[in-house]
């Protein structure tokens, strides 16, 4: 993706340039450094002695050991997971290109996020260096992770993982799963779950010579520990083959989206000599768009053991206000029925010498029902209002209410028989505000994370961690070495976890074809002067994709476009909404006992998945008041910034003030 030539080269400046080049060349060997297997830089470098020499190494730990670090060097193509059983990020692998040399790690770093802190793990047994690998929680609450790439220094040979993993996020225990039929190997694949299975797609195949891109389905049952690979029908419809897509959880199997490959296609050579139109194959680069839902079947009950799924994919249709222009490299993190994106890049193939990148910092919330894009913008904090304050003197009184109302319809089902044994325990619903430890804040930034693309996401407790990403400027590489957290509930700005500078770039810095011009070299020095505390790789300066410093939406526009797909509100649909301006607690406050009223209609109607006891039907209530509240979040911000820019700072119901409403308050 490096940027268009911009005039030809002389002769004497390509000699000129390739005299330096030898010169850099000789200085490096004269500085005699001792280099192990995997830093050797030859091109025909053996892969499966890199390889051997890493499990040499890795057999010298005797047990898994962890311990306070630094963050983790700078790395891209890694995976970054939330802690299914505490609070806690899980970051492994990765790779590092400087120019010259790629360097591929297996580290296992943990974050905790209440104490600020890093750890490193070590361990005899844990995969070995790769990047482009897939992982994925399970209901059970462990992470499985598969395939990844491995490469030559030079990266002229590259191997691609087979092997399956099973991590203990607990223990920091790493188990390799041995089974006789799984997936070929591969990397840029995605993996998420369903129920028991651990479901596997696409990806690529690189063997220097030719890049296979896959769209085969896998699925792993972790109760039978077998693979499956479901047959299709020949007619059957299914998405093009693809890598570097997004795979998100569901109800009913898995949803996928976008992606990226590359196609066979014709382009010009020239003319021949009689005078016709000379063509050549070519490998164009798709940036899919496309949607799809795969639907999981289990088996029937009583059908014969080890008895496969079925599945069918089902085209969804285009998501409205998708990203415009297409992008890749924005691959989404799973957050309350939403896939959350950040960033982005669009190339634009001028001619057959180069191509112009453009590069994106956007925050979008794609929502995964609705089939509809929203943008997320940050808004500054709002002062408490003075109804906020007194609304928590009234809080309990209602709360004491609203369970003692629970408690006398309960004790009338269950006097007509249909309710088993009642749980009298009174539960307390915590609300994510709530935290356990209060830790040094950092102040907050209003603008969004520098453009790049293939950052690392990952959501823990609502609120989104963007890890590295790559930029791209000419033929300079940059390799972030930040991460940043954003409250996706109140989107108060962005924190800052760390940032370090960029190591130096050791490769060309405007590719094979480097210019000695005095336009480039004024060029250059224009680069080196953007950002003057970095003392290492400087970057470049790029005009904003939007403003990100409290953006308000027009929400007619918004209500507009809604009408004419799905409506924000169904109008059949009575369940309680939230209103602008209202925390996740208090609208659960607020509507907690509709929500209840709903699930005991649903229990005298015999529904069976809903348990008997208080502290369950209160728990499946402030699920259900969630999720609503979630579906909601990106209409209800429109909202709320359309009326802070109207002057108004909050909506008051009557009946809330009824406390201190009488008949003239009624007048007013």
């Amino acid at each position: 993706m490096g940027k268009k030539e911009k005039k030809s080269k002389t002769a004497e400046q390509k000699a000129r340039v390739a005299a330096k080049q030898v010169k850099k060349a000789s200085q490096k060997e004269k500085k005699g450094k001792t280099k192990d297997v995997a830093d050797s830089d030859a091109e025909d470098a053996d892969l499966d002695a890199i390889r051997a020499e890493y499990e040499r190494q890795q057999a010298q730990f005797l047990k898994i050991t962890e311990s306070s670090c630094e963050p983790p060097s700078a790395r891209a193509s890694a995976t970054l997971i939330g802690s299914p059983t505490s609070r806690e990020l899980l970051l492994f692998g990765g790779e590092y290109f400087n120019g010259a040399l790629a360097t591929f790690y297996n580290d296992l770093f943990v974050y905790l996020i209440d104490k600020d802190e890093w750890r490193k793990v070590t361990s005899p047994n844990s995969p070995l260096p790769r990047s482009g690998h897939a992982w994925s929680r399970s209901t059970a609450g462990d992470i499985y992770l598969f395939g990844g790439e491995f490469s030559s220094p030079k990266q002229g040979t590259f191997y691609h993982y087979n092997d399956f993993w099973k991590l203990d996020p607990s223990s920091r225990e790493w188990t390799r799963i041995e089974s006789k039929k799984g997936p070929p190997a591969r990397s840029g694949h995605r993996m998420t779950f369903f129920k028991g299975y651990i479901v596997l797609f696409g990806g690529f195949q690189d063997t220097s010579q030719q890049t296979k891109y896959l769209h085969d389905i896998w699925l792993y049952d972790t109760h039978n520990y077998m693979w499956y690979n479901p047959v299709l029908p020949p007619a059957t419809q299914k998405p093009d083959p693809r890598s570097s897509f997004s795979m998100h959880p569901h109800n009913a199997g898995a949803i996928v989206y976008g992606g990226y490959s590359r196609v066979k296609a014709t382009a010009s050579a020239g003319k021949t000599k009689g005078g016709g139109q000379a063509l050549r194959s070519v490998l164009k680069p798709v940036v899919h768009v496309d949607a799809w839902f795969l639907r999981i079947t289990q088996p029937p009950t009583g059908a014969a053991p080890n008895t496969p799924p079925t599945i069918r994919w089902e085209r969804r249709k285009k998501p409205v206000n998708s990203p415009s222009p297409s992008r890749a490299g924005a691959t989404q993190v799973y957050h309350k029925g939403r896939g959350i994106a950040f960033g982005g890049v669009h190339d634009v193939e001028e001619s057959e010498e180069g191509i112009e990148s453009e590069f994106f910092d956007n925050l979008l919330a794609w929502n995964i029902e609705r089939n509809r894009f929203f943008q997320l913008t940050l808004r500054r904090p709002r002062a408490a209002t003075k109804r906020q304050v007194d609304d928590r003197s009234n809080r309990k009184g209602r709360g004491r209410l609203d369970e003692e109302e629970l408690l006398r319809n309960l004790a009338t089902l269950e006097a007509k028989g249909t309710l088993e044994t009642v749980d009298t325990r009174s539960e307390t619903v915590q609300d994510d505000s709530d935290t356990a430890a209060t830790k040094p804040t950092k102040q907050p930034l209003f603008t969004l994370p520098h453009p790049r693309f293939n950052a690392q996401l990952a959501v823990q407790d609502d609120v989104l961690y963007i890890f590295g990403g790559t930029f791209e400027h000419g033929d300079r590489e940059y390799t972030f070495d930040e991460m940043w957290a954003i409250d996706l509930g109140k989107l108060d700005g962005v924190q800052e976890i760390y940032k370090r500078e960029l190591d130096n770039w050791q490769g060309s810095e405007h590719g094979s074809n480097v210019s000695a011009s005095e336009d480039d070299e004024q060029s250059a020095d224009d680069d080196d002067d953007v950002d003057e505390e970095n003392a290492g790789v400087p970057l470049p300066t790029v005009e904003p994709q939007h403003d990100t410093d409290v953006n308000v939406t027009a929400i007619s526009e918004i209500l507009d476009d809604a009408g004419r797909d799905t409506p924000v509100v169904n109008p059949e649909d009575t369940r309680p909404h939230p209103r602008p301006f209202e925390s996740l607690r208090e609208f659960f406050t607020r509507t907690s006992t509709a929500w209840q009223d709903i699930i005991l209609d649903r229990m005298r109607s015999g529904d069976p998945s809903i348990s008997h006891s208080i502290k369950e039907v209160r728990k499946f209530a402030f699920d259900q008041a969630e999720t609503m509240w979630w579906d909601c979040r990106e209409e209800i911000t429109a909202l709320e910034d359309e009326q802070e820019a109207a002057g108004i700072g909050d909506i008051v119901s009557i009946a809330d003030r009824s406390h201190d409403a009488g008949a003239g308050a009624r007048r007013r």
